[in-house]
C-alpha cells in the first residue's frame, strides 16, 4: 500500500486505449469508443474477484457511501451506527443524506464493539456501518447476529481493507453492501475512485441510477433516458477507471508484499516485552495494509510516535491525535459546523459529542500505533526498519 507505488505499462497501456479513443466519459459516445468501456470491465473484474453480483463504481470512497446509504433509503432522520476511529468520510456521507451519525466504542479490534452496538440500536436506526481501519475487519459474525435480530442492514465500509478476507468472503461483501476506495494513496487506486459491491439487485439498480442523475440506462440513446427518481453526479470517468483495471490485475500481487512486510516487521515486534498487537476476529485475514500495535499506555504510545519520526521511520501514525480519523478531533461535527444549514433531523437529533463518554474507545486509541506497509520497500528496507522500530521502542518501554 499504495498501489501507486509500482504504477507500470499496464497502468500505462489501460490509460492510453482511453487517450487514444478520446472518451473519457464512461456512458455514451459508442461509435467513438474503439469498443473501450473501462468502467463497465472494471465493474465485471471486481465482481469475478470478489464473488459477488453486482458492482457499481463512483467517483470516491465518500461516494460509495453516499450511494449505498441512498441505495437502501437512508434518509432524514434515521440513523446509522459507526465508529469513533474512522475517516472523516463516514460520517459525511451519513450527514449528506440528513440521516443521523451515531458514534460507538471500538474495542481491541479497533472496529466496533458489538456490545456497543447493540446498546445504541432505538427505533430509528436502520444501518450498523462497522469500518475496517487499517486492513483489518471488525467482529462481522457477532454484528450479523445483531443485524439480524433487529432487522437492520449490515453496511461494510471497506475503503481501506481491499485485499482482505472473512470467513472466506472478500471484506465488503459479507454485509448488504460494501465499499471500497481507490484513491491515491489505497492499496489499488483509479487516482480517485470508488465502489459499492452488494448482492441485492435492487441495491445495484439504485446506485445505477442514483449515481448518474436518476438516468435509468435503458436503452441506447442517453438523451432518451428515463429518470425515474433524482440523483447526484457520482459517476468515475473511463480514465479513472482504466487506471483501476490495470491494478486490480495486480492486487494478489500486491497481497503478497505486504504480507511479506508485514510479517518481517511484526515478527520483530513481538520480541520486545509489552507490545501487543490488535485483535483480528477468528476467521479473519487482515489486507495487511497496515501493521497496528499497541504499546503499554498512551504516554509511552505518544512518545514512540515521536520518536520514531524523528529516527527517520515515516508512516507510522497516533490517530489519537490525528485531525482526520478519530472523533476528538472532530469539532466540526460536534459544534455542526457547515457552509449550510443544516436539516432539521439533523439539528434535532445529532447527538452532542462535545459531551459524549468515549473513554472505551480512548483506552484502546490512545495506545495504538498503525505503521503503513508499503510495496516499494526492498527485504534490506524492510529489515533495517524492524530493526530500527525494535530499538526505538525498547528504548520506551518500562
Amino acid at each position: 500500500m499504495p498501489g501507486f507505488e509500482l504504477f507500470g505499462d499496464l497502468e500505462r497501456a489501460q490509460v492510453n486505449d482511453v487517450l487514444q479513443s478520446g472518451v473519457l466519459m464512461r456512458y455514451g459516445f459508442d461509435s467513438m469508443r474503439n469498443g473501450h468501456y473501462k468502467a463497465l470491465e472494471l465493474e465485471t473484474a471486481l465482481s469475478k474477484k470478489m464473488d459477488v453480483d453486482h458492482v457499481q463504481l463512483v467517483s470516491s470512497g465518500t461516494a460509495a457511501l453516499t450511494v449505498a446509504l441512498a441505495s437502501a433509503g437512508i434518509g432524514a432522520g434515521d440513523e446509522v451506527i459507526m465508529p469513533t476511529f474512522t475517516f472523516v468520510a463516514s460520517f459525511e456521507s451519513i450527514l449528506a443524506l440528513g440521516a443521523i451519525p451515531i458514534l460507538v466504542d471500538v474495542d481491541e479490534t479497533l472496529t466496533l464493539d458489538p456490545v456497543a452496538v447493540e446498546k445504541a440500536i432505538n427505533h430509528r436506526t436502520k444501518v450498523v456501518m462497522p469500518v475496517h481501519m487499517c486492513g483489518s475487519m471488525a467482529n462481522l459474525k457477532e454484528l450479523k447476529v445483531i443485524c439480524d435480530r433487529h432487522s437492520l442492514l449490515l453496511l461494510e465500509d471497506a475503503c481501506q481493507a481491499i485485499g482482505g478476507t472473512f470467513e472466506g468472503k472478500a471484506l465488503g461483501t459479507y454485509g448488504d453492501l460494501g465499499c471500497f476506495s481507490f484513491d491515491y494513496v489505497k492499496t489499488i487506486t483509479c487516482g480517485e475512485g470508488g465502489a459499492v459491491v452488494t448482492n441485492n439487485e435492487k441495491f445495484k439498480i439504485n446506485a445505477d441510477r442514483y449515481s448518474d442523475h436518476g438516468h435509468d440506462h435503458i436503452g441506447s440513446d442517453r438523451g432518451a433516458e428515463g429518470h425515474p427518481f433524482m440523483g447526484y453526479n457520482y459517476r468515475i470517468s473511463e480514465l479513472n477507471a482504466a487506471v483501476g483495471l490495470a491494478q486490480l490485475k495486480r492486487l494478489d500481487d500486491f497481497i503478497v508484499i505486504q504480507k511479506r512486510n508485514y510479517t518481517i516487521i511484526r515478527e520483530a515486534l513481538s520480541k520486545v516485552e509489552g507490545i501487543t498487537f490488535r485483535s483480528v476476529p477468528e476467521g479473519g485475514e487482515e489486507s495487511y495494509a497496515f501493521l497496528s500495535f499497541f504499546m503499554p499506555d498512551s504516554e509511552q504510545a505518544k512518545k514512540a510516535s515521536d520518536l520514531l519520526k524523528k529516527s527517520g521511520v515515516d508512516g507510522c501514525f497516533y490517530w489519537y491525535d490525528n485531525n482526520w480519523h478519530y472523533y476528538r478531533k472532530w469539532q466540526h461535527l460536534s459544534t455542526k459546523q457547515s457552509l449550510t444549514k443544516l436539516s432539521f433531523e439533523v439539528n434535532e437529533l445529532l447527538p452532542d459529542y462535545s459531551e459524549a463518554d468515549f473513554s472505551k474507545s480512548d483506552h484502546w486509541v490512545g495506545r495504538n500505533i498503525s505503521c503503513l506497509i508499503k510495496l516499494s520497500w526492498s527485504e534490506n528496507e524492510v529489515l533495517e526498519r524492524a530493526n530500527k522500530m525494535v530499538e526505538v521502542l525498547s528504548a520506551i518501554i518500562r
